[in-house]
């Protein structure tokens, strides 16, 4: 099979059924909003200990009787900035406590091990799909049939890489040293030496290993079977995997090439967004498609029926409709996220109480150099990335849905208070929040009902079909969730910052000062 055959399979698998492809690749943002349930639990157990021990109360009262002042600018005035971080340092010096910081060490070594371990089983889940999806079968069922069947072998098979590079930089580093005790001038040839044959150890390692967790799934084979496999198709087809080396390092040039670019005018997300949803599943349709064919397990792929205008414009209405239709029919699940909200806005603007003085947030400087095209490109991105994320984390039992829902709110209700001028930040966020705000409560809905669909499959109450049909539904759904956020993007971006100058000298001074 050439590269050329492999692309067009790939651009036909995709465009067929998407939704049957990407709930897993969306599943990949979903893992730090799931890791970060650890990271929340680590955080309630530090705060209970300090509650009790009594050193929270402590702090609070530093805080009322010190005279720390507003946080000083940091640019305008150095020093001043310093004199005050050190006194806010002495204040908060009850909360270094040697259990905290166990606890945060504890946190951290969980929340990178559940991190790994995901990781490994969301690959698994995708190759599987992308396989299923060139075979024409049901991408969704097949992605979750392979996080339970080759989870394993997928995370040993990234450990073994990481195993070689952790050698490869240690051996390096030794006779580096060595070197150099016997003399300097050895010392920086052995680290020229070094460096090339470390860079050539990393890049053939990844350059076998890229086939190896595809060779996994495809055989149904352990981690030495899957390096032996992936070794043997690159042996066996060393154009064909030249090639896609080569489009899997023109994709990644694009990708950085273009974030750079954004990262200028502030608006990165886009291109994360864009790797998430094509480049990604992409290039595995092509690597599984190059590796399947030679297996024989792979056949050609029938090219779309529908040209690529009516595909996206029947995906979007579709999109649009499950939307409405998800909320009409699950009302309760969008007041229990309300409440959750607020109560977490509630707990925010209390905790951020003692700060009031101390810490300040403007929202008129967050958006200077504000450019509206770029602006309303990244809050649409970011805010759909995070709507994606947080609704297909509740597919573990809801609980990572509800924690991310808890500490937004709780994070806005710092903000809030913490605003020098609070008018003016509710004004900012009235326009587009009429759409961000109910789509994130929509996000959090799904992630919630995607919950008790994954409870209900793994007690053995659902089959693994039904979670499929929730998986696909909750994409379509988060579509048009992503209407949504377009719409308030491009509020955002080019009304919400500037239309309130003008409506301000309308106001009500009662308003005004009550929001003062």
């Amino acid at each position: 099979m050439d590269l050329s055959t492999a692309l067009t399979d790939a651009v036909a698998a995709y465009r067929r059924r998407p939704a049957d492809l990407l709930p897993f690749y969306v599943l990949g943002t979903a893992i730090p909003v799931i890791t970060r349930a650890v990271t929340a639990a680590g955080f309630v157990a530090a705060y209970a200990y300090l509650e009790m021990t009594g050193r929270i109360e402590r702090v609070r009262t530093a805080l009322a009787e010190g005279d720390l002042g507003s946080m000083p600018d940091p640019e305008a005035d150095p020093a001043a900035f310093q004199r005050w971080t050190d006194s806010l340092g002495t204040v908060l010096d009850p909360v270094a406590d040697p259990v905290v910081l166990g606890v945060v060490a504890v946190t951290l070594v969980a929340t990178i091990v559940l991190s790994v371990v995901l990781s490994a089983g969301v690959s698994a889940g995708q190759y599987a799909a992308c396989l299923a999806r060139l075979r024409d079968d049901r991408g969704t069922l097949a992605g979750i049939g392979g996080v339970r069947a080759y989870w394993p072998s997928v995370l040993g098979a990234y450990l073994l890489e990481v195993a070689i590079w952790v050698a490869a930089t240690l051996g390096a580093a030794i006779a580096v040293a060595v070197a150099s005790i016997i003399h300097p001038v050895l010392g920086v040839l052995a680290a020229l030496a070094a460096l090339l044959g470390w860079t050539v150890i990393v890049l053939c390692t990844r350059a076998v290993l890229a086939f190896a967790p595809v060779a996994i799934v495809v055989d149904d084979v352990g981690v030495l079977g899957g390096v032996d496999a992936g070794l043997g198709y690159i042996r066996a087809n060393p154009a064909d995997a030249l090639g896609y080396y080569a489009v899997a390092i023109a994709a990644l040039f694009v990708v950085a090439s273009a974030g750079g670019a954004l990262a200028l005018v502030e608006a990165p997300s886009l291109v994360g967004l864009a790797s998430l949803l094509v480049v990604a599943p992409g290039l595995d349709l092509v690597k599984t498609g190059l590796f399947g064919r030679w297996r024989g397990t792979v056949d050609p792929a029938a090219p779309p029926d529908v040209p690529l205008r009516e595909s996206v414009r029947a995906g979007v209405g579709r999109g649009w409709s499950e939307m409405t239709g998800f909320v009409r029919a699950t009302l309760p699940t969008h007041a229990l996220v309300v409440a959750v909200a607020v109560a977490s806005f509630a707990l925010g603007w209390v905790a951020a109480g003692p700060f009031e003085d101390v810490v300040t947030a403007s929202i008129a400087a967050r958006l200077e150099g504000h450019l509206p095209p770029a602006a309303a490109a990244e809050f649409f991105a970011n805010n759909w990335t995070v709507a994606l994320g947080t609704a297909f984390a509740g597919v573990v039992l809801a609980v990572p849905t509800l924690v991310a829902l808890w500490f937004n709110g709780f994070v806005f209700g710092i903000a809030f208070r913490l605003e020098t001028d609070l008018l003016e930040l509710v004004a900012f966020v009235i326009p587009h929040g009429l759409l961000e705000i109910p789509a994130l409560f929509i996000a959090g809905a799904v992630g919630l009902q995607l919950g008790r669909s994954g409870w209900r499959t793994w007690r053995g109450t659902d089959s693994r079909v039904t979670l499929a049909d929730d998986l696909e539904r909750a994409f379509r759904v988060l579509v048009g969730v992503g209407i949504l956020l377009l719409l308030a993007g491009l509020i955002e971006g080019f009304v919400s910052p500037y239309y309130f100058r003008f409506v301000r000298p309308f106001v009500p001074p009662s308003v005004a000062d009550a929001l003062a």
